[in-house]
């Protein structure tokens, strides 16, 4: 029988820590009896959701030293001091849309002449990711945004996700929570938008149309999903056509404005690309009939759709206050010219145990078959850099690369 093909699942070294894994330790052992061509070494971490002793209890191979692994795996960006020269590694490198504060690290794997594949690439053919955290993210924002309404209403204090073992416990403690007859509104259509209705779902919320939602009062707490035939019209006043919106969002202009003024709660679930229009300006804020109080903005695009997002919150300090009439950060409990924010960047890490099972289980289906076999040439796709140079794909990224 030839050589192994052999990952090494890396501790994380991103600060602040993040603790999820790309596989449990019960998919290590399944990954390995379904595909005899593998082998999985794991590197001992004291941080991780899933405990040394659980890997190897189950029969795991530990190693401090994976420099003998052909594909190196985690999960957020690596510490720069820690690449292997030569090697192939596969994370979340927020590198492709030139992240400033990621630079270092690319010219670090360039210099150490690394392959780097991304998560976040690895796409079937018509474009679709085929693994992601961000259901995850939806469920957490969520309760966040329910979170964040009792500690603005005074109605309710929950303890935050991450003091939760896991969803299941999380989600007997909001069956306990009654809402008062607030208006909620999400936005986004997929995997995210998914994860949030989930959670909203505990609490047995009754879902309205768009145009009840905008003409309607309601005595009970209720809750609409809108996607971009919602929040936009075309300019040149033709109907909407979500293809013509990917390729041409600069052709179309706001219209989120109106659900301003009938929303309590709105919680962000959408993709924006920065060539769509704002849904909101800081001018908006100080209309009169403006009623958004809490803001659980899942997609955080600081300096994006919404003004309000001044910046990304933590897991420690979830929530911050943004003043509608001077646009300043502000107490997030304050009064009604405050709106509260939580913008959270890394929300699937509050429930580490869960995402990471839910994400270990497509990296077993559906990412290792294709390092077996790239038919659909899906790791060709996400290899932004091999053995120190920029892929063709990705050729954009030089100057970024150069530091200009």
């Amino acid at each position: 029988m030839g050589k192994k093909l052999t990952f090494g699942i890396l501790r994380e070294t991103k600060i602040p820590p993040d603790k999820r894994v790309p596989l449990t330790p019960q998919q290590v052992v399944e990954a390995e009896k379904k595909y005899p061509e593998i082998e999985i070494y794991v590197q001992p971490s004291e941080l991780r959701c899933y405990t040394n002793n659980e890997y190897e209890m189950a029969g795991v191979k530990m190693s401090q030293d994976l420099s003998h692994c052909d594909i190196l795996i985690g999960v957020k960006e690596v510490d720069k001091k820690t690449f292997i020269e030569d090697k192939t590694y596969l994370f979340f490198a927020h590198v492709a849309k030139k992240q400033a504060h990621n630079r270092a690290m690319l010219q670090e794997m360039m210099r150490k002449k690394i392959t780097l594949i991304d998560y976040e690439y690895l796409t079937h053919p018509e474009g679709q990711r085929i693994i992601a955290f961000g259901h995850w993210a939806g469920v957490v924002g969520a309760f966040n945004g329910i979170r964040g309404w009792g500690l603005r209403s005074g109605l309710f204090n929950i303890k935050p996700a991450h003091e939760f073992h896991d969803m299941a416990e999380m989600y007997e403690e909001l069956k306990n929570i009654k809402l008062p007859p607030i208006k909620i509104l999400v936005t986004g259509e997929g995997r995210v938008a998914g994860g949030a209705l989930q959670t909203l779902n505990q609490l047995n919320i009754r879902k309205v149309s768009v145009d009840e939602f905008l003409t309607q009062n309601f005595n009970e707490p209720v809750l609409c999903q809108i996607g971009p035939k919602d929040y936009v019209k075309r300019k040149d006043g033709k109907a909407f056509d979500f293809e013509y919106f990917v390729s041409h969002p600069d052709q179309h202009e706001n219209n989120f404005t109106r659900f301003a003024y009938v929303t309590d709660m709105l919680v962000t679930c959408h993709y924006w690309d920065n060539r769509s229009p704002r849904f909101l300006t800081p001018d908006d804020y100080k209309h009169p009939n403006f009623r958004i109080a809490m803001i659980a903005d899942i997609s955080c695009d600081i300096d994006g759709p919404l003004p309000s997002t001044l910046k990304s919150s933590t897991i420690d300090d979830p929530f911050f206050g943004y003043n509608r009439f001077s646009g300043a950060e502000d107490n997030p409990f304050g009064d009604d010219k405050v709106v509260t924010v939580m913008s959270i960047d890394n929300l699937p890490c509050e429930l580490p145990r869960d995402s990471s099972k839910d994400f270990g289980r497509m990296f077993v289906d559906r990412v290792i078959p294709h390092f077996l076999n790239d038919i659909e040439h899906v790791i060709e796709r996400a290899t932004i850099l091999r053995n120190g140079q920029l892929t063709p794909r990705y050729q954009y990224l030089e100057a970024y690369a150069r530091g200009e």
